[in-house]
């Protein structure tokens, strides 16, 4: 971490002093201030004399304004713990997503636009591409159908599919569903889990209540030791939505008939056209390839791991019970079981050595050294000092959250680069994964000067005990590297334009450059550099340790051992074939739901037995439907928030990325990762551009040439 102390940055950070009434007001606000600006340009610019800059110019900045406030006004319903807040930021979205569609749709502005866009005026080369972008918005926004019926029930689609998105994300995010199990249930879970467990009363005196957020939910799949409790959680969880099985429907059906009125085959054609594939051919044929690759492999982890529940069963005098089947249930259980026992990796135990603090000391410290970059913590009374409103708790929306002033090292001319956020634990009402969020964006103002961007990590890591800090396990570690590589893409991208700013890339290249740093999470001198075993943070921690350790026990090395080291290195493609076969599962289902054949076929789909059916058929991994159950035992698909928040026709992109991701590691970072001049080059030519160019060509500035597969296949084994 940059060991000078605090500065004042030359821009203050946003407040969060959002009430549920001040949203909507705010708004309303907003939105008739956009209203205006697009009124003022079709009043004061005639077709034959529009231009980039007497059209587009005015609302860019308009748009560059507009998402200073709008994306907190949003972002309250996934953090705040006050549930009206919650609510109002709600109504605020779809209250601003009716408008983002009425203003897609107005004829008057496209025809200034499109007059502007056929003149073929020279621009630089960042408003040439705002230019074509938006002009063909506003045609895939229904303004190349002929007013009337067609476009009528266009707009009427995008509005009904924007509120059914937004409840759906809604009722995930307020889920609060759990349940109660005895001691003997929960057997080896770990008491670091437990003990934070709700402890029942009454007719539930003596048991402990597992909720579905995943800080209660993973551990007790991973360490349960009867399988009659992890089969329950399992089916539970993939039933806690019920009220999301009719909005997800809708969406897919509306979907389809949105695309056809454009002329579209299909959502998928609609959707991808714009992305790095271009057409779901691409997208399929890549998505069969990989499948096809990867079932015998899928198929071989399966038969090894199922031989090991045999010996786990007979070791349990549960040889009675065994009926040779491998299921959904049982793969956390017992793929974390053959680590330990085949590879000696406890996660338990490598968890000692990545404090969720030290860890994060760390990482920002990897980012300082390859990029140039110095993140210092805002605390205290320099809060206060920086607070535009003079009081420090109002530049944060939660006491757990922290804020960093993030800058240029020396060698970078040490200017300001904007503010990073985060917010790590888990609590009622909060977004209940891990995700990177924009609060502000960066852009150029009308007066040439910069606006700094703002970013949040959201993630959900077990909070500290008396006992123990939080704990991070090594695909926790891995997760908060790749989030944070999001917010350092969010941070260090420098663009005119806001619409093009940071992770504003195409879904099927925008998980690559996080991904790409998740290498670092298995690169043994990172490792090691990241590591601080918890005994070593304090007096009371070290008690605690050798209390649970034994008095005998030898003082544990500072640094995580090579050792372990070594035995998480041999585990990095155990069980990969399985692991990707599933997130195959995901881009197949995804893609079939939407490329029907008709909109009949939409209408007919069985969307619950098909996301079930295609998970057997892809994954070979059993489920109640193989005891009988039937393919609609549940309803995984309701709980599937990527679908419906941004990722339909898209889920594809995460496999798809890590094509790019391991190209560039392979080709740039694999023989020395700390490579400072080639993390800055990384840096400048690919974050730092955002969408402001085509993906492709970024790619191939960075690396000399075209990307391709190899790498990706090889890190497979598939080469």
């Amino acid at each position: 971490m940059a060991p000078q102390g605090f500065k004042k940055p030359p821009q203050a950070p946003p407040l969060f002093t959002g009430t549920p009434k001040s949203v909507i007001e705010d708004t309303k606000r907003l939105i008739e201030r956009s209203r205006s600006t697009e009124n003022k340009v079709v009043a004061e610019v005639k077709p034959h004399d529009a231009t980039f800059e007497k059209v587009l110019l005015p609302m860019a900045y308009d748009e560059n304004d507009f998402g200073l406030e709008a994306h907190i006004i949003g972002f309250y319903q996934s953090v705040s713990a006050d549930q009206a807040l919650r609510d109002a930021s709600t109504e605020a979205e779809k209250l601003m997503d009716d408008f983002s569609i009425e203003s897609s749709m107005r004829e008057d502005v496209f025809k200034l636009v499109e007059s502007a866009f056929s003149k073929g005026d020279k621009l630089d080369a960042e408003s040439q591409r705002l230019l074509e972008k938006a002009h063909k918005e506003y045609i895939r926004n229904g303004l190349g159908l002929p007013a009337g019926h067609k476009r009528d029930r266009y707009k009427e689609i995008k509005k009904r599919l924007s509120q059914l998105c937004i409840v759906f994300s809604k009722n995930l995010n307020e889920e609060i569903g759990g349940i109660w199990f005895t001691s003997e249930e929960l057997k080896g879970v770990p008491e670091d889990v437990t003990s934070l467990f709700e402890k029942g009363k009454g007719e539930n005196a003596g048991k402990l209540r597992m909720t579905f957020k995943k800080p209660d939910y993973f551990p007790t799949l991973k360490y349960a030791k009867d399988p009659a409790t992890r089969k329950k959680a399992y089916i539970d969880d993939n039933n806690k939505l019920p009220q999301n099985i009719p909005i997800f429907r809708e969406v897919i059906i509306l979907r389809d008939e949105a695309a056809r009125l454009l002329g579209y085959p299909n959502h998928a054609a609609f959707i991808i056209e714009d992305k790095m594939a271009k057409t779901p051919k691409t997208v399929d044929d890549f998505l069969g390839d990989l499948r096809q690759r990867l079932t015998k492999g899928g198929t071989s982890e399966i038969n090894t791991l199922t031989e090991l529940k045999k010996q786990d069963y007979k070791s349990l005098g549960l040889e009675q019970k065994f009926d040779g089947k491998y299921y959904l249930w049982d793969n956390r259980y017992y793929d974390r079981l053959m680590l330990e026992k085949d590879y000696s990796l406890d996660q338990e135990k490598f968890a000692e050595w990545f404090p969720l603090e030290t860890s994060i000391r760390g990482m920002l410290t990897v980012f300082e050294t390859l990029f140039g970059l110095m993140f210092v913590e805002v605390t205290g009374g320099d809060r206060s000092s920086i607070s535009p409103s003079g009081k420090g708790d109002d530049i944060v929306w939660h006491p757990d959250c922290q804020v960093f002033s993030v800058w240029d090292s020396e060698d970078q001319g040490s200017g300001f680069v904007g503010y990073l956020y985060l917010d790590l634990h888990p609590r009622q009402g909060k977004y209940g994964h891990a995700a990177n969020f924009n609060i502000q964006p960066g852009f150029i103002n009308a007066n040439g000067t910069r606006h700094y961007p703002v970013t949040a990590l959201v993630c959900n890591f077990s909070k500290p005990t008396p006992k123990k800090p939080s704990l991070l396990k090594h695909e926790e570690v891995t997760t908060l590297f790749h989030e944070l590589g999001h917010g350092i893409h969010d941070l260090v991208s420098k663009t005119h334009y806001s619409r093009f700013h940071g992770t504003n890339v195409v879904r099927d290249f925008v998980e690559a450059p996080s991904q790409m740093l998740e290498n670092w999470c298995w690169t043994p001198s990172q490792l090691k550099a990241l590591s601080h075993h918890y005994s070593t943070l304090s007096p009371e921690y070290e008690a605690a340790w050798r209390e649970q350790a034994g008095k005998d026990a030898s003082t544990p090395e500072k640094k995580l051992p090579d050792e372990l080291i070594e035995n998480l290195i041999k585990t990095k493609h155990v069980n990969d074939a399985l692991f990707n076969l599933r997130q195959l599962h995901f881009g197949i289902f995804d893609m079939t739901i939407h490329e029907p054949k008709s909109h009949e076929e939409a209408e007919a789909f069985k969307l619950s037995e098909m996301y079930n059916k295609l998970g057997y058929e892809i994954t070979q991994l059993d489920s109640p439907a193989q005891l009988g159950a039937g393919y609609d035992w549940g309803h995984g698909e309701t709980t599937f928030g990527h679908l419906l928040g941004g990722y339909d026709a898209g889920y594809y992109g995460y496999l798809s990325s890590q094509v790019y991701s391991a190209d560039m590691f392979h080709t740039v970072f694999a023989k020395d990762p700390m490579n400072r001049e080639e993390g800055r080059r990384y840096r400048h030519m690919v974050l730092e551009k955002g969408g402001s160019q085509d993906e492709m060509e970024t790619l191939k500035g960075f690396l000399g040439r075209e990307p391709n597969g190899d790498a990706f296949y090889r890190e497979l084994g598939l080469a």
